[in-house]
């Protein structure tokens, strides 16, 4: 058998893709074993009714043929409308490239900013692929270190590592962390990609789902257009995780190019799931608000059981369907506390070593699941440290 190219074989790196728990956890489940699974970000309300009806009108009506590869006009052009009201930044068709999820514009991103070979930064705690997805170009990662004890906040001089690095990835909201970078956050790493000429991509696939503050884009700072990257998605905002439906916004050159590559890709999306996302999109800022309303309610309920406690820190979670509590009293490592709550109470969480050592110690806990369980599932995780700080 031919050899495998270095760039498919090292993709994952050494060790663990950091999803073991999630698989045992689902290895479980197809045994017929109950668990009460928060470790991914998956709604528990599924794809509203209105949306797959009109998924499925437009299937029925001829959609499904070849469509446009950058997204139809009308679907970019909605895009590019609502970055525009969110932003303030004027935003046009040209600048947004529809892509198959919100993964495939992290990955498009950085393909156009790096060459293999090169390094590419991103903060940690950060989401479970962007590793990956720099690996897959062939090119070096440098992970940026932002503390627990600042909130997971970084500071100018957690940045000072990416300055061989061609491009700086962020997320706000973040996953896993639920923190929201604040203005001055936002300002300082851009003063840092001016500085030293890099793309700051930005991942804000979460940006409905704010609970406190304000979400600002670095494409909102002074001279930053045509040096940032933003990646969004309906797979949070509209409960729409299977459909695929994600874009990248980029300057008009950058997206030129990557048509080229979602030709020799994806093909662009099926017509009639662009169809439905215009439809989603439509529905507008109530519908959303709708969809983010649980996460909202569910942070509220960790904050006030977690407030307290002696042997637990919860991260403030200001954006997205997460939690991070800091677990480091207990003495066990995140992976550790994360196998034992699977193994002896059937809860599964995912341990903040997934996410990047700056996570070392802490539990990432995704708020998608009925709040009764969550509830229980919180009494628990509250029990065990308890018996292992006494």
């Amino acid at each position: 058998m031919p050899i495998l190219s270095n760039r498919v074989s090292n993709i994952v790196g050494e060790g663990s893709d950091g999803w073991d728990i999630l698989y045992r956890a689902r290895n479980l489940e197809d045994q017929g074993i109950e668990i009460i699974n928060l470790t991914i970000g998956e709604h528990d309300i599924g794809t509203n009714e209105l949306i797959l009806d009109e998924m499925h009108r437009a299937a029925k009506s001829g959609k499904t043929g070849y469509a446009p590869v950058p997204g139809s006009h009308e679907l970019r052009d909605c895009i590019a409308d609502r970055v525009t009201q969110r932003t303030g930044v004027p935003t046009t068709r040209d600048q947004v490239l529809v892509t198959a999820g919100g993964q495939a514009a992290l990955f498009a991103s950085h393909s156009a900013a790096l060459d293999p070979g090169d390094a590419a930064a991103y903060i940690t705690p950060g989401y479970a692929t962007y590793e990956g997805t720099i690996r897959a170009l062939a090119c070096k990662t440098i992970q940026l270190a932002a503390r627990s004890r600042n909130n997971f906040q970084p500071t100018p001089e957690d940045l000072g590592p990416a300055k061989p690095a061609k491009s700086l990835l962020i997320c706000t909201p973040c996953n896993p962390t639920g923190t929201v970078y604040a203005r001055d956050t936002v300002e300082a790493i851009c003063d840092f990609a001016k500085q030293n000429d890099k793309w700051v991509i930005s991942d804000e696939v979460y940006d409905t789902q704010l609970w406190e503050g304000d979400h600002v884009s670095p494409r909102m700072i002074n001279d930053m257009v045509d040096r940032t990257m933003i990646i969004g998605s309906l797979s949070k905002s509209h409960a729409m995780t299977g459909s695929r439906v994600g874009w990248l916004i980029a300057p008009q050159n950058v997206v030129e190019k990557l048509i080229d590559q979602s030709t020799v890709t994806t093909y662009g999306l099926p017509g009639y799931i662009q169809a439905a996302a215009l439809f989603a999109l439509g529905l507008g800022d109530a519908f959303e608000a709708k969809v983010a309303d649980p996460f909202r309610r569910r942070r509220d309920i960790a904050e006030r059981m977690f407030s307290n406690d002696p042997n637990l820190r919860m991260i403030p979670s200001n954006g997205a369907m997460y939690t991070m509590l800091d677990i480091r009293n207990t003495g066990l490592s995140g992976d550790d506390f994360a196998a034992k709550l699977l193994d002896e109470h059937r809860i599964a969480v995912m341990p903040g070593e997934s996410f990047g050592a700056a996570a070392a110690g802490h539990l990432r806990i995704a708020l998608t699941t009925e709040d009764a369980k969550m509830v229980a599932a919180f009494e628990t995780i509250k029990s065990v440290a308890e018996e292992l700080t006494s």
